[in-house]
């Protein structure tokens, strides 16, 4: 690799980075890739490959993981109902928000508000639970085959 080219790969992991920063901090407002490669500078195109090169997956993947991270703490609290949770992590649509929800959960979201509520309270503290109830992203994809 060139030294311009190392430059060049530098500034755009450093993008990248704001973008996946600002998904972080903002995943509950409307964001779009548009909007998003238009922080940075990039097209949308190049942004969507770049990022999916960089973290595995689609900025648009990332930040409904975000919000589903979100929702899960939301509805473990268990005083919102599942459209209040899907409004109040950013999600516009109940039918897509409840699918991405099962794909990286293995559980519709009021399934899981249910069992969260019927857990034994006090039982592992909320560090350790958020830790192992994170989403498995990319569930969706299919699994290695076996050799």
């Amino acid at each position: 690799m060139t030294r311009r080219a190392a430059e060049e790969h530098l500034a755009d992991l450093a993008l990248l980075r704001r973008v996946r920063d600002r998904i972080d901090r903002d995943h509950a407002q409307p964001l779009d890739v548009p909007a998003l490669a238009a922080g940075v500078g990039m097209s949308a195109g190049h942004l969507s490959r770049r990022f999916k090169e960089t973290y595995g997956e689609s900025p648009y993947s990332y930040l409904m993981t975000r919000r589903v991270e979100r929702a899960m703490a939301l509805l473990r609290r268990g005083d919102l109902s599942v459209t209040e949770v899907c409004f109040a992590v950013g999600s516009s649509s109940l039918g897509t928000f409840t699918t991405r929800f099962s794909e990286l959960v293995g559980m519709p979201p009021g399934e899981y508000r249910r069992r969260a509520r019927t857990a034994p309270a006090g039982e592992l503290p909320s560090c350790v639970t958020k830790q192992i109830d994170r989403p498995i992203r990319n569930r969706e994809a299919p699994p290695p085959p076996d050799v």
